[in-house]
């Protein structure tokens, strides 16, 4: 007899996906592990509110963070590499530079800019890591000395925001030859007398670090930036000993006098903006000025 038998009917799946949870909502912390809420992480410049770890950034963000109003003009956006050695790997580097381009927006791995930072004329130019590491090549070495080139002729200090894994190798050569480039360009503008500010995130790394990121007037880096010519893991097999605990993160760095201080992102304005007015011998800017508009009783 069938008439107490419960029919099963097959779990349909849900077409209605306005009631699923959209993805990328939250972010997981690889330092302590807590989920942050997106929108929060960008609110917060991308630092986690519980540990304070600093997740990278991109260029634009870098420039929105620094610049007064997050307002700037940028340079010399549409050069882009012309693949010089027809390099190929386990791809052709132009298909390598298409998929980057496409990814990011950008033409390479730095954006220039010139702005206001609390009232000064500045120019800075910030590495753009998602754009095949950060590495340096051609375009790269160019943009940068374009910047202290322009910073020389305004009058304006330069500050360079380092995210880089290095020279980029499908340039050869030429690659390396920017490291010498921006280290003239570097020399012109200190017998110009303006100050060249470096900032160094997660990772400053090969040929940047062995250029124009440790040739700074003032060395700042993010809390726990890792930061040096070659990577730990490539020194332990060299020289086939265990590196200390902390080797090359920023902190050991500023023990060992390599770099200057280490600032948290969330106050790297107004530590880069007092050290330009010192640095030019201008007054610390004016506090802000408390609201007078009339209260409710």
């Amino acid at each position: 007899m069938a008439w107490f038998k419960k029919t099963r009917k097959p779990i349909e799946p849900q077409t209605d996906k306005s009631s699923r949870v959209p993805e990328g909502l939250w972010v997981k912390c690889p330092s302590c592990g807590q989920v942050i809420y997106n929108k929060e992480l960008t609110i917060n410049l991308q630092v986690c509110p519980k540990c304070a770890h600093h997740f990278r950034m991109n260029a634009a963000d870098r420039l929105a963070m620094l610049f007064d109003n997050g307002q700037w003009t940028e340079h010399d956006a549409d050069l882009r590499s012309t693949d010089p050695l027809s390099f190929t790997d386990t791809k052709p580097y132009r298909d390598r530079l298409r998929a980057s381009i496409a990814a990011t927006g950008r033409n390479d791995a730095v954006v220039s800019a010139t702005g206001l930072i609390d009232g000064l004329p500045a120019v800075v130019a910030a590495m753009e890591y998602g754009f095949i590491g950060g590495s340096m090549g051609v375009v790269v070495g160019e943009k940068i000395t374009r910047a202290i080139e322009t910073g020389i002729t305004q009058r304006a200090p330069v500050i360079v925001v380092c995210c880089s894994g290095g020279a980029r190798m499908m340039e050869g050569t030429l690659s390396l030859m920017q490291m010498a480039k921006v280290s003239a360009a570097l020399g012109r503008l200190d017998r110009a007398g303006l100050p060249y500010l470096s900032i160094m995130t997660d990772p400053t790394t090969g040929g940047v670090t062995a250029s124009f990121a440790m040739l700074g007037d003032l060395h700042i880096a993010e809390p726990k930036a890792l930061i040096g010519f070659a990577g730990p893991r490539v020194i332990e097999q060299t020289i086939r000993q265990k590196l200390p605990d902390g080797f090359q993160r920023a902190e050991f760095l500023l023990e060992k006098g390599m770099i200057d201080f280490i600032v948290d992102r969330r106050e790297m304005k107004a530590a880069v903006a007092r050290s330009l007015r010192i640095m030019m011998g201008l007054p610390p800017s004016a506090p802000p000025v408390p609201s007078t508009h009339a209260t409710d009783a």
